[in-house]
């Protein structure tokens, strides 16, 4: 990434993903109290053909978005690996290159081994994926064991 990318203030690198994240991100957090959103800035390797970002590109992070911001709302599954069990995304409008990217999403329900969230991407500010998927309760796992 290049020292003249701008993130929004308030927004921090983490560290989430393992080497996929690694090699695609990086993805920023902002956590103030009940209000989480995850973002990143649409660079060159991320674009398709018309220079808007590529729907494998908003998967990764709509994959990203639900299970991080469930870990930060609800302290029951705050620390389980929650695998995908679905995914559904309904794309909205482009992201073009260079823009910010910024998603917030909500826990609808948890059983004892689901979660069910969704949210709502928006680049620059114009709403571009709606997403919801299914999540499996995994297993616990903590900083140490989710790096490689």
């Amino acid at each position: 990434m290049s020292a003249e990318v701008q993130i929004p203030v308030g927004f921090s690198p983490i560290e989430a993903g393992g080497p996929f994240m690694d090699s695609n991100g990086p993805l920023y957090l902002l956590h103030q109290g009940d209000v989480v959103k995850f973002g990143f800035r649409v660079e060159r390797r991320h674009v398709n053909p018309m220079n808007n970002l590529h729907g494998g590109m908003m998967a990764s992070f709509c994959d990203m978005l639900l299970p991080l911001s469930v870990h930060r709302k609800d302290s029951t599954v705050g620390m389980r690996f929650l695998p995908t069990i679905s995914l559904q995304i309904d794309y909205l409008a482009p992201a073009p290159l260079g823009c910010w990217v910024e998603g917030e999403a909500e826990l609808l329900r948890a059983t004892r081994s689901l979660v069910f969230a969704q949210g709502l991407v928006r680049a620059d500010g114009v709403p571009c994926a709606r997403v919801s998927g299914v999540f499996k309760i995994g297993p616990e796992f903590t900083l140490e064991t989710a790096k490689p």
